[in-house]
C-alpha cells in the first residue's frame, strides 16, 4: 500500500543485518524509555490543553507514536499531539462537553487523518512552501500565548468568564484576591523544579520528577482542595478500545479537521526538511503526510486526540540516542505499560502541576527572533503576522489559520500585481546588448519600439501592465511595437484581452503589434482564443534556445514591413 511507508521495514532489515549489535539496540531502548516516560505527563497535559479528558491526550500519544514509527517517512519522527493542534481542538465545541464529546474527538482525529493521507497521496508535500512564514510565525506565537492564557484558571484555582482567552485572562487578572494560593504554589513549584532538574543528569526526565513532586506537594498541602486528574477524568487501567467515528458529524467538523491537518502537516514538514534519516537522506514530505494521516486514522479509531509530527519529541528521542523507528516503538510500549500498571497513580497527578508544565511549554514556544525577522522584512509581512496573531487570540483557531493563509494570498497577489514593469530596449548601431529605458508615453509616427515586461502577467496585474503601454494617439503610420514575452509561461484571459485591444488600437492608428519570445503554451492560448488570427500568425515569433534570436527576427520583420509601408505611400 502506497500510504504505508517502508521506514519500519527498513529498520527491521537493518537490525537483521546488524543482529548482535547491542550498542544500536541499547541506544534505541534507552531513547524509547526516556521518551515513553516523559510522554505520560506530556500526553495528559496535551489533553488538558485541548479541554478534553486528559486520558484522550495520553491515548493520542500512544497510538500516534506507534503509527508514526510504522508509517512515517522520517525514521525518527515522533507523531504526538502538539500544542498548536491541542489549542485548535479546545476551540471545537463538539469535543468540549456532552455525552458525545469523546466520539466527536475520535471523529475529528479520523477526518484529520483522511485529509492528511489524501494530501500525501496527492504528493502535496511540496505545497507546504506556499504557506507564508509570516502566517506561521504569527500563528505559532499566538498559540504560545494561548497556551499560557488557557492554563490561568487551572493554575490559579479561579474560574474566569469571557468570550475568548484574552477576555478570560483579563477577568482572572481582575480577581487576584480570589486565587487559591496553594494551587498557585503547586504550579510555581512545578515550573521551578522543571527549570532546575532539566539541567541535572535527569535531563528530560526532570519534567516527570517535577510533576511528581508538585503532585506530592498538593497531596500534603491541600488534600481534597487542589484539583487532581481523577477529579476531571476516570483513569482506566486498560489500553484504549475501538471507538468508531460518527461520520454524521463530518459537516460540523470538516473546517477544524482541515485546520488541524494544515497545522500538523506544516509542523511535520519542518521535521522532514531539517532532520535527516540515519542514511543521511531527507524524507519525502508527502510520505510523512501519509504516515501522519495513517497515525490519525488509527488514533481516531482508538479514542485518541488528533496528532502530528512533534519537533520537540523528535528532538528529544534523537538527543537521547535514538537511531531508528525502534526508539518510538519502545516509547509506545513504555506508555502502554504505564497505563496498564500505573493507571490509578496517574489519577493523583495535580492539575496545577500539569498547568505549570504547560505554561512553561507556552513560554518556550514564543519565538521573538522569528518575530523580529518578519518585522524587518516589510510592512506587508508585518501586517500578515499581526492579523494572524490577533485573530488566533480572539477567534477559534481553525478559522484563524484559514483567514491568515487567505490574507497572505490576497496581499501577495496585490503586491505581485503592482510589480509588473514595462521597459523599453534600444539597440545602438554596433551594440550587441540593448540600453534599457522608460517606454514613451505616446507613440510617434514610423518608429520601432521594443518593450520588455518584468513580473508576472496575470489577471490582477493586467490593468498595471496596460497602463504602462505607450498610447497610440493620432497618426502612428509605420509604427511597430514589439512586445517581448520570453519567460511568460502562461497568459490569463484578462491579459490576452489587453493584447487584443492594444493590437486593435495600433491598427486603427496605422501601426502594428508584434510579439516575440512566445513559448508554445502561450502560442496555443493565442490560437485557441482566436486572438492569433487578429494579431496575424506571421507577427507572433516563438522563442528559440538562442537568446535574442526571436527578437532579431521580429526586428527584421518590422523593418521590412516599414519599408513596404513607405513604398506604398510613395
Amino acid at each position: 500500500m502506497r500510504g504505508v511507508n517502508s521506514a519500519a521495514w527498513r529498520a527491521v532489515r537493518s537490525y537483521l543485518r546488524r543482529f548482535g549489535n547491542k550498542t544500536t539496540v541499547a541506544s534505541d531502548v534507552k531513547a524509547g524509555l526516556v521518551l515513553g516516560v516523559e510522554s505520560v505527563p506530556d500526553g495528559l497535559a496535551a489533553g488538558l490543553l485541548a479541554g478534553v479528558n486528559p486520558v484522550f491526550g495520553l491515548y493520542g500519544y500512544l497510538i500516534g507514536t506507534i503509527g508514526g514509527a510504522l508509517a512515517a517517512g522520517s525514521v525518527l519522527m515522533t507523531v504526538q499531539a502538539t500544542g498548536a493542534m491541542a489549542v485548535i481542538i479546545s476551540d471545537v465545541p463538539q469535543t468540549q462537553s456532552g455525552d458525545g464529546a469523546g466520539i466527536a474527538l475520535a471523529t475529528l482525529a479520523f477526518l484529520t487523518g483522511l485529509t492528511m493521507f489524501g494530501l500525501g497521496l496527492a504528493g502535496a508535500g511540496k505545497l507546504v512552501r506556499f504557506i507564508p512564514t509570516a502566517v506561521l510565525v504569527g500563528f505559532i506565537n499566538a498559540v504560545a500565548v494561548s497556551i499560557v492564557l488557557g492554563q490561568l484558571d487551572t493554575v490559579t484555582g479561579y474560574t474566569s468568564s469571557g468570550d475568548n482567552r484574552v477576555a478570560r485572562a483579563l477577568d482572572t487578572a481582575l480577581h487576584l484576591f480570589e486565587f487559591d494560593w496553594l494551587t498557585v504554589l503547586v504550579g510555581l513549584v512545578t515550573i521551578v523544579l522543571v527549570l532546575v532538574l532539566e539541567r541535572t543528569p535527569l535531563g528530560a526526565l526532570g519534567m516527570v520528577v517535577a510533576v511528581a513532586v508538585g503532585s506530592g506537594a498538593a497531596a500534603l498541602l491541600g488534600p481534597g482542595r487542589i484539583a487532581l486528574v481523577s477529579d476531571v477524568a476516570e483513569i482506566p487501567n486498560t489500553l484504549p478500545g475501538l471507538a468508531l467515528p460518527d461520520l454524521s458529524l463530518t459537516l460540523e467538523l470538516v473546517v477544524p479537521a482541515l485546520s488541524l491537518a494544515l497545522v500538523g502537516l506544516v509542523q511535520g514538514a519542518a521535521i522532514s526538511s531539517s532532520i535527516p534519516n540515519p542514511d543521511g537522506r531527507y524524507a519525502d514530505p508527502s510520505a510523512d503526510f501519509r504516515g501522519q494521516g495513517l497515525a490519525n486514522l488509527a488514533t481516531g479509531l482508538f479514542q485518541g486526540m488528533p496528532v502530528g509530527g512533534s519537533m520537540s519529541a523528535t528532538a528529544l528521542v534523537r538527543s537521547a540516542g535514538g537511531r531508528s523507528a525502534l526508539a518510538n516503538l519502545v516509547a509506545a510500549i513504555v506508555m502502554a505499560l504505564v497505563i496498564l500498571l500505573l493507571g490509578q497513580v496517574i489519577g493523583f497527578i495535580a492539575m496545577p502541576a500539569l498547568a505549570g508544565l504547560l505554561i512553561l511549554v507556552g513560554i518556550r514556544t514564543v519565538k521573538p527572533r522569528d518575530i523580529a525577522m518578519v518585522m524587518r522584512t516589510g510592512p506587508i509581512q508585518l501586517t500578515v503576522l499581526t492579523v494572524t496573531f490577533v485573530l488566533t487570540l480572539i477567534i477559534p483557531l481553525q478559522y484563524a489559520v484559514i483567514v491568515g493563509v487567505g490574507l497572505a494570498i490576497v496581499l501577495h497577489v496585490a503586491r505581485q500585481s503592482n510589480r509588473v514593469v514595462v521597459k523599453r530596449w534600444e539597440f545602438g548601431p554596433h551594440a550587441q546588448l540593448p540600453v534599457e529605458s522608460e517606454p514613451p508615453r505616446v507613440l510617434a509616427k514610423s518608429e520601432v519600439v521594443v518593450l520588455v515586461t518584468y513580473g508576472s502577467l496575470f489577471f490582477a496585474s493586467a490593468p498595471v501592465f496596460s497602463s504602462q503601454l505607450p498610447e497610440a494617439r493620432g497618426d502612428c503610420t509605420g509604427t511597430v511595437v514589439i512586445l517581448r514575452l520570453r519567460g511568460k509561461d502562461e497568459l490569463g484571459s484578462t491579459v490576452i484581452k489587453v493584447l487584443e485591444k492594444y493590437a486593435a488600437d495600433l491598427r486603427s492608428a496605422g501601426g502594428m503589434l508584434v510579439l516575440a519570445g512566445v513559448n508554445q503554451r502561450v502560442h496555443r492560448q493565442l490560437r485557441d482564443t482566436k486572438v492569433l488570427e487578429q494579431l496575424r500568425a506571421e507577427r507572433v515569433f516563438t522563442e528559440s534556445p538562442q537568446l535574442g534570436e526571436s527578437l532579431q527576427r521580429a526586428l527584421r520583420y518590422a523593418s521590412e514591413w516599414q519599408a513596404t509601408q513607405q513604398e506604398g505611400s510613395e
